[in-house]
């Protein structure tokens, strides 16, 4: 009847119902719509009785029997949690997960540690952090990164003959790539704010590709490198590309936003395959 109808609704209800079923089980039971006996619940739930051989008080072995383990006590709220999870197709294979779920704080802590081993600003406990560069010794620093800022016919062709409305499109980013890199520790929040000796951005016009080539550098004289001063630099100026462009186009597309090159530093030189 009625109740059958229920059961089959909650074979393909959404898991976020479950709170809601299970209030309505509690229910039918109080009501006697639900007979209390195992077997019973069996046959509703068009399985075997031993499906949930733990009922009782006692005997900790598979299904979801553990509910009520602690006082021997169980009511109508754990039988109906116990058929839900088998009308959703919880099995043991459920139960052995919790039950592993205990060295789950061991796998995450070695897991951690292996992380903060190689990623600088994460440290033993996952938490970000912003790396000591006390220790480490003075050197030389330069990097070379690089973008990609594809415009499309039209754009590419106000662009080459200087015609866009704002005004010199490639003047205009390469300030504005400048600007940022001395800006990086602001815009990226674990940088170290670094005493820039030099930074050079320059933009070409690709016309095979109807696009605007970025490369930037940064130069420095510290105990950290300048990766992100050259990255930024180089997001930047494209960016200032696409706001100077797009009233003539929205298509435009920045990409292959790279770090090329770098030197000096404990992780000693890089240098971008071909």
């Amino acid at each position: 009847g009625g109740f059958g109808q229920t059961r089959r609704r909650a074979r393909t209800a959404m898991p976020g119902a479950r709170d809601f079923l299970r209030l309505a089980v509690v229910t039918a039971r109080r009501a006697g719509h639900v007979s209390a006996s195992h077997a019973a619940r069996a046959r509703f739930l068009g399985c075997s009785a031993s499906r949930n051989p733990a009922r009782h008080f006692g005997t900790p072995t598979g299904g979801f029997g553990h509910r009520g383990f602690a006082t021997g006590a169980r009511d109508d709220v754990d039988d109906a949690n116990d058929e839900l999870d088998a009308v959703f197709g919880v099995g043991r294979s459920a139960a052995v997960g919790a039950k592993d779920a205990r060295f789950a704080g061991t796998t995450e802590k070695t897991s951690l540690n292996e992380a903060s081993a190689s990623l600088s600003h994460v440290d033993g406990k996952g938490a970000a952090s912003m790396v000591d560069v006390g220790n480490k010794k003075s050197t030389t620093r330069v990097a070379r990164a690089s973008a990609t800022v594809l415009l499309g016919a039209t754009a590419f062709d106000l662009v080459s003959r200087n015609a866009i409305q704002k005004g010199d499109v490639l003047t205009v980013a390469k300030i504005a790539g400048i600007s940022a890199a001395k800006q990086t520790h602001v815009l990226i929040p674990l940088c170290h704010s670094l005493s820039l000796r030099k930074v050079t951005v320059d933009l070409t016009l690709d016309a095979t590709k109807n696009a605007v080539r970025v490369e930037s550098s940064a130069t420095c004289d510290g105990k950290t490198g300048v990766e992100m001063e050259a990255l930024v630099a180089a997001s930047v100026a494209g960016l200032t590309v696409y706001d100077m462009c797009k009233a003539a186009s929205k298509d435009i597309v920045i990409s292959d936003v790279r770090l090329e090159s770098k030197t000096g530093g404990k992780s000693g030189d890089y240098a971008r395959d071909a």
